[in-house]
């Protein structure tokens, strides 16, 4: 079940209720859909059901898929018993589906055993999927018998859709009310219905990711409530389980308190160890897994074994703010939000590289920064806001499962925040710590990069009698996007998910949670460096080395999903890979047998260097007669 409280869920609403579109809000953000239509072309002279199938079409993005399930009834069971975990699919419409049930080409035939089929494929379907439904219960009885049939069988797949789904909402006039679901995804107005876009819809994935809503102002977020943990998870094979409570934070009466000297748990000690020495005995032809040994290790002392596992659920936070002023000189005005607006669509490099992945992708809008050379970044009250719910997106993680976590950010101008974060905390040069600005057409602009330095430069001339505790640094100088960026890895660490670095947002935010808790760096994986001087800087500061130097520019977050890959692949094989047989128990050598005789100086064969008795004979080296 998803963290919001649904992996399945059912949409009803009445004609132009403004169903579809509620239904396709919730998977909109989700980098891959598989949508499945369940009604047939109808008559081709029918301009006007064209026209309906027309304007659906056209609402789905060019990344979704479309699979048509007209010929049988059956074949939409076997599509949701055949799903993947990592898959999002949405099923538009039941109505459709009941029709093609009760034509007369597919009868005679067991209409409530296939009803009973389609509800277990719902109940047992391990994809997160979202079914839309027409409600046709609140009108009249149908005069005619072929009507009264449609609307039984109907309100029978209703029924039984609704008994089988984790959640189930209704939609009357573009308003949804959930009728079903614990903690249900904030409805709004429906999209595409001339309001606002319903609250709540980010990044259904394709492992099954879930809505946590935007913050338009992080002032506004309620607080956030320590959660009640669930039990321990069963162990795996090698004995540990993915994810496990581990600690409840001080409470006062505004909710969750996140302050210096808060005790996180830290990676295993002895699993680390233990999994490198492992991998000395395995069977492989050559020299082993060279600088991935310590992938090895990161990820036994994480999961608690000397044999961890290939990471199999994996969520993309992509934090989007922006940073007013200097900060951004040289970024083109909205061309961050368009990029975040590209991977809740399921486009751009990072969203294909998601996808590729199997990797959930989660967007997380962030409000704007203020001008720091000005006046602080964020209020003191914004940044409590901010760690709140960044500690509360780690923790829906950790509810769904989530096994590791990656930070991208995609804000006009991180890379200065990131500069000031560095000077404050590290006591960095600014300029030397900047990486070159590169416009969209590939060429260096000095000037914006100037322009970056000046506004560090002032930030931290007029914060120069601040505080820097680590709060007082997000104010000043961080902004939204770290804060935020920093109280995930907080919740990760609370939570036990190790969560995988890529670009100066993270490392930033790895530097200031250092101040608060200085086990998140333990649990901080660095794929690449990218080449960018202040993730470099930074990563030398908090002790973490990178695996890989790829110094590809598709973004942040994109190296550490081209890693990605890689990376499970050699845990895998790490964890597959049997003993060398000269190894193995019962095949050790004789060590009494081959036992080496203890080293003995061996007698000169003549007088020693201190001897004064010459021989009778020497012969010099030229081999002449002494």
């Amino acid at each position: 079940m998803s963290v919001d409280g649904w992996n399945t869920v059912l949409v009803l609403g009445g004609i132009r209720s403004g169903k579809s579109e509620f239904a396709e809000s919730l998977v909109g953000d989700a980098p891959v859909v598989r949508y499945v239509a369940t009604a047939p072309e109808g008559d081709p002279q029918d301009t006007e059901w064209a026209g309906r199938l027309a304007a659906h079409r056209a609402r789905r993005p060019g990344s979704w898929t479309t699979e048509e399930t007209a010929s049988d009834p059956r074949r939409l069971a076997e599509v949701l018993a055949a799903a993947e975990p990592n898959e999002t699919l949405l099923v538009d419409d039941l109505g459709g589906w009941v029709a093609v049930l009760l034509d007369p080409a597919h009868q005679p035939a067991d209409d409530t055993g296939t009803i009973a089929e389609l509800a277990e494929a719902i109940r047992h379907c391990t994809a997160r999927v979202v079914l839309v439904s027409p409600e046709v219960g609140l009108s009249l009885v149908p005069t005619t018998p072929v009507g009264r049939a449609f609307t039984d069988a109907l309100g029978t797949t209703n029924r039984a859709a609704a008994d089988a789904c984790d959640a189930v909402v209704l939609v009357i006039a573009g308003q949804a009310t959930w009728l079903k679901g614990a903690t249900p995804v904030p409805a709004g107005a429906v999209p595409g219905a001339g309001a606002p876009q319903a609250a709540g819809q980010v990044a259904a994935a394709a492992n099954g990711t879930a809505a946590v809503a935007p913050v338009p102002d992080l002032v506004d977020l309620p607080d956030v409530a320590n959660p009640t943990p669930p039990p321990p998870m069963p162990p795996t094979e090698s004995g540990t389980g993915w994810t496990t409570p581990t600690m409840a934070l001080p409470m006062v009466s505004t909710g969750l308190v996140i302050q210096p000297g808060m005790e996180l748990p830290m990676p295993d000690e002895y699993a680390g160890p233990q999994a490198i020495e492992r991998l000395a005995t395995l069977d492989v032809p050559g020299a082993g897994l060279g600088v991935l040994t310590q992938l090895v290790g990161f990820a036994a002392a994480t999961q608690g074994t000397p044999t961890p596992a290939a990471w199999t659920s994996v969520r993309v936070l992509l934090i989007n703010g922006d940073h007013a002023g200097g900060a951004a000189a040289g970024n083109r005005p909205g061309e961050s939000a368009r990029r975040a607006g590209q991977a809740r669509a399921g486009r751009g490099a990072l969203a294909r590289l998601a996808a590729e992945a199997g990797a959930g992708l989660q967007v997380v809008d962030a409000p704007t920064a203020a001008a720091m050379e000005d006046e602080p970044a964020l209020t003191g009250e914004q940044v409590e806001s901010a760690l709140r719910y960044g500690w509360q997106l780690a923790e829906a993680a950790a509810e769904a499962g989530v096994q590791l976590l990656v930070l991208a950010a995609s804000g006009a101008g991180t890379e200065a925040a990131a500069a000031a974060v560095l000077a404050a905390t590290a006591g960095a040069e600014p300029a030397a710590v900047l990486g070159r600005v590169v416009t969209d057409a590939g060429e260096i602009d000095d000037a914006a990069w100037m322009r970056r330095c000046a506004a560090v430069r002032d930030a931290m001339h007029r914060s120069r009698l601040s505080s820097r505790a680590a709060k007082d640094v997000l104010a000043e100088l961080g902004g939204g996007d770290v804060a935020i960026a920093t109280g995930v890895l907080l919740g990760a660490t609370a939570r036990r998910i190790p969560v995988m670095l890529d670009g100066p947002v993270g490392l930033a935010a790895g530097l200031v949670s250092r101040d608060l808790a200085g086990q998140a760096r333990h649990w901080c994986l660095l794929a690449d460096h990218g080449g960018d001087p202040a993730v470099k800087l930074a990563a030398d500061v908090l002790g973490i080395t990178p695996l890989l130097d790829l110094r590809l520019g598709l973004g942040e977050g994109a190296n550490a999903l081209v890693a990605l890959p890689m990376l499970r692949s050699v845990l895998a094989l790490a964890a597959a890979l049997p003993t060398h047989p000269a190894l193995a128990a019962g095949d050790e050598p004789d060590d009494e047998a081959e036992e080496e005789p203890e080293f003995a100086e061996p007698e000169p064969a003549g007088p020693g260097p201190t001897s004064t008795e010459p021989d009778e004979e020497r012969v010099d080296p030229s081999g002449r007669a002494g």
